[in-house]
């Protein structure tokens, strides 16, 4: 049987006349979005756009929830009271949920952005707090969620919808943990080296740490940071090498469904 695979990636991270990343092309690569909401980055605008697009493009959406934190773009970690955490998050799926439905598209899951994500993967009341922002505003929402952390144990134990999600451009510590930012090669930029490397993910099941530790994992989507200056080339290199090896390219409903 063929194996299948969604490649994800986050993007209308633009504000006002801002544009980060190249969203146009990243568009016509992917099969799933995770669109900024507002908070880290994002505005109606922006939001309604990349609807429009991703739809002509057969591509679903998703919310890429972040912290209130545009200066920082949602990469600086704030600890605040969970049940705050937990209506942050429906405030941004329910922003998102509008723009959505001017074009006409429904959102289908939810992916916590930059230090919320980080965050997410290691404590459990954040990462419940985001499953009950979930579950209470739109529960047949995905919980897209990092492979093998405090995210999908909350989904299972709230039950969310899960989809399990790794990294194509992000290396990994020995424990199974995104390696911080604060590593100058915490991002695999070369095209060459991304496509090998999610080859042999998706074929062996499998993550390679950045010291070479095998870890066996399950994930159903794959992400490229779409405001990288390498995005473009990184997910069209993993794209092409993934097709060459016989993986057909889904967009996540699709891949949850078998």
């Amino acid at each position: 049987m063929a194996k299948r695979m969604n490649i994800n990636a986050d993007m209308g991270e633009g504000y006002g006349h801002y544009d980060i990343g190249n969203d146009d092309a990243i568009l016509k690569i992917v099969k799933s979005v995770n669109v900024a909401c507002g908070q880290h980055a994002g505005d109606a605008t922006v939001m309604r756009d990349v609807c429009l697009k991703a739809k002509a493009n057969g591509v679903s959406v998703g919310a890429h929830p972040g912290f209130n934190d545009v200066w920082g773009f949602g990469r600086r970690q704030i600890r605040m009271n969970a049940d705050d955490l937990e209506y942050l998050v429906a405030y941004q799926l329910g922003a998102l949920a509008g723009m959505a439905a001017y074009a006409g598209v429904k959102v289908t899951h939810v992916k916590p952005h930059g230090a919320l994500n980080n965050m997410c993967a290691v404590d459990k009341d954040y990462a419940r707090a985001v499953g009950r922002a979930i579950k209470v505003v739109d529960p047949s929402l995905y919980y897209l969620a990092l492979s093998g952390t405090e995210m999908e144990k909350a989904a299972i134990d709230l039950g969310v919808p899960l989809s399990r999600e790794a990294f194509i451009d992000r290396l990994y510590e020995d424990d199974g943990n995104l390696r911080s930012r604060v590593h100058a090669d915490s991002m695999i930029r070369d095209p060459k080296v991304a496509s090998e490397r999610v080859v042999r993910m998706v074929l062996d099941g499998e993550i390679i740490s950045v010291n070479g530790k095998k870890m066996p994992t399950r994930f159903d989507s794959l992400c490229v940071h779409g405001d990288e200056p390498s995005a473009i080339a990184v997910a069209s290199a993993c794209c092409e090498a993934l097709r060459a090896a016989g993986v057909e390219l889904v967009t996540l409903p699709e891949m949850m469904a078998g």
